[in-house]
């Protein structure tokens, strides 16, 4: 069921007037705060003003996927426009570029009516209150709400470095901007907050819209991932990479607290993969299983299955209902070819099909330009309209209990080693990848013939995680974290080359071209998925180029391997990539000389 609390009419004490966007609410300011947070009912409007801010463009097209490429796993092409979009995945992004300015806008107003909520709960009275019901709710609102505004602090360091700081609910007596505070500085204070308060917070079996809402598993999920964020690697003004010299402190803290998840609320990865996806398309967030937490998108609103996922042609004159969708990212075929040819994930996460407007599956063109198969708007029910785009209403992972569990291995081995614990728990996301009767080559001896070494166990999860997470446009921050990031960028391009090379020359063993048909059911079939076949068995198979689709016969490889990754491998400090983008002129504009952009190159 969705959570129409979240993205729905929230209450009449959030918006002016009737007739306004009922999805930008009002700052809670300009109301009696004691009357507002002195019952539940509207203190949990309150901090569902935070959730509305997912239903912008700054997150439902930008954070959640536009901005998180290029990566080794995932790439758009920017340097053929100098439209705002493109300056960002070319790294090239002005100060004048209008989506920083949107993602900083709201990332800043999430924050604010955070503040707002945790203030007004704080004053309250009612995390002390006598009635029980009132005393926990109180205390997971509050939880929530920290939660919340760490996820919007992190996104604003990822994209901006050292930022304002800000903690505190808007009063009338403010003036002017608050400096930057040190990157380092604001992760280690919300983690902080999230430690304080996640004990007194309700798992998602205990709330009504389960995995639809910030929970405590999600919590002790986001304190991981934020310490891996502040005890990893980080671009300097100076345009080098560097990590405290307290990093492993907060590999403990990742540690113990994917470990306190997994002890207080484990639960059994769903064995169906591509299930977990499916059912963001239909409402169907159980609690207890692999998400932790998607953002709710209601009927009519979010991007997904239009801006990312597999290409669907529609229109009026389509023969379907389900309408157009795109993908702005696709997956470079080293991706695709660098997964086992058993392992179940590849065929859920890349998507070598694509959908007609005669609704009729099809192979995709040109072939390298392979989607990302987790979300499909043909999977609605009902079909939302044959002119329908945008407002999929599918929702969003933020984070699955795989990540918890691959987040304890990588920190197990950082401060210890591959020792059993950290193999059991790398052995349990394999498993679901593939069949049982593939369990002693593909996960016991994979894992044994890894963990010889510390190095060798972390390259395996760095493998892993671009396996299982494919498509959910987490990987740049991870390869920010390890500090690998232009070094993967580079690996990819000299992959990508090499298959070129070797397929024009015919001396390779992967696909050159794949044979392709519909079966009896329309369903779509690749004869030759990972192999070099030189024909194809009947003249019932189409053929399509895939490894050759990367030569050009001009350039010798297609332009996009050329170009795509320029500047994450020879930017403004070769060997770095310079993913801090500059902040908006707006906003150096609003802080009356307090913000600039200094450093990095601009």
């Amino acid at each position: 069921m969705k959570n129409k609390i979240i993205f729905a009419l929230i209450s009449v004490l959030m918006f002016t007037s009737c007739e306004e966007d009922f999805m930008e609410p009002r700052s809670i300011s300009t109301f009696d705060r004691d009357y507002i947070f002195s019952n539940v009912d509207d203190a949990r409007n309150a901090v569902n003003a935070v959730y509305s801010h997912f239903n912008q463009d700054a997150f439902r097209s930008r954070l959640s996927n536009n901005m998180t490429g290029n990566t080794d796993i995932e790439h758009s092409s920017g340097w053929g426009s100098n439209g705002d979009r493109y300056q960002i995945w070319d790294l090239n992004a002005q100060p004048t570029n209008r989506d920083l300015e949107i993602v900083w806008t709201f990332a800043y107003r999430a924050i604010r009516d955070a503040n707002i909520a945790i203030e007004g709960i704080q004053a309250s009275g009612n995390l002390e209150s006598e009635d029980e019901n009132i005393r926990s709710t109180f205390n997971h609102l509050l939880g929530e709400t920290y939660t919340l505004r760490a996820y919007w602090y992190s996104m604003l360091i990822y994209h901006f470095g050292d930022v304002p700081y800000i903690t505190e609910a808007p009063k009338p007596e403010d003036e002017g901007s608050k400096p930057k505070t040190d990157r380092n500085e604001i992760l280690t204070g919300v983690i902080q907050d999230m430690i304080d308060a996640e004990e007194h917070m309700s798992w998602a079996d205990q709330l009504p819209y389960a995995a639809e809402q910030v929970s405590r598993e999600f919590t002790l999920g986001m304190i991981a991932r934020l310490s891996l964020q502040r005890g990893g690697y980080y671009l300097t003004p100076e345009l080098t990479m560097e990590r405290e010299g307290d990093y492993q402190e907060y590999y403990q803290i990742a540690k113990d607290y994917t470990q306190k998840l997994m002890e207080l609320k484990d639960r059994q990865l769903p064995t169906d993969y591509r299930q977990v996806f499916v059912n963001q398309h239909n409402s169907r967030s159980p609690a207890n299983d692999d998400i932790l937490f998607e953002v709710p998108f209601g009927e009519g609103q979010g991007d997904v299955g239009w801006n990312i996922g597999v290409n669907v042609q529609g229109g009026e004159t389509a023969a379907h209902d389900y309408g157009s969708g795109g993908n702005y990212m696709s997956m470079p075929i080293s991706y695709y070819l660098s997964f086992d040819p058993q392992d179940r994930r590849r065929d859920v996460t890349t998507s070598l099909m694509q959908i007609n407007e005669d609704f009729e599956q099809e192979f995709i063109e040109p072939g390298y330009n392979i989607g990302q198969g987790k979300w499909n708007r043909a999977l609605l029910d009902p079909p939302p309209g044959a002119s329908s785009a945008k407002g999929t209403g599918v929702n969003w992972p933020m984070m699955r209990y795989s990540d918890v569990i691959l987040m304890f291995a990588e920190a197990e081995n950082e401060l210890n080693g591959p020792t059993a614990e950290a193999q059991a728990a790398l052995k349990r996301v394999r498993q679901r990848a593939f069949e049982d009767a593939d369990w002693p080559e593909k996960v016991d001896q994979y894992v044994a013939d890894i963990s010889s070494s510390k190095e060798n166990f972390f390259e395996a999860i760095v493998d892993e995680r671009a396996w299982e997470f494919g498509g959910e446009m987490i990987r740049k921050y991870e390869l920010i974290r390890w500090g690998i990031y232009s070094e993967k960028m580079e690996e990819t391009v000299e992959e990508l080359k090499n298959l070129a090379d070797e397929a024009f020359n015919g001396v390779t063993d992967e696909p050159d071209y794949m044979y392709w048909k519909t079966d009896e059911n329309g369903e779509f079939m690749v004869y030759n998925p990972d192999e070099f076949v030189s024909v194809a068995p009947d003249d019932t198979w189409n053929q399509a180029q895939f490894l050759l689709s990367l030569h050009n016969d001009e350039t010798q490889y297609e332009e996009f391997i050329i170009n795509d990754w320029g500047n994450y491998i020879n930017g403004p400090q070769p060997g770095v990539v310079r993913y801090i983008f500059p902040i908006p002129n707006v906003a150096i504009e609003n802080s009356r000389g307090v913000l600039s952009n200094d450093g990095y190159g601009f």
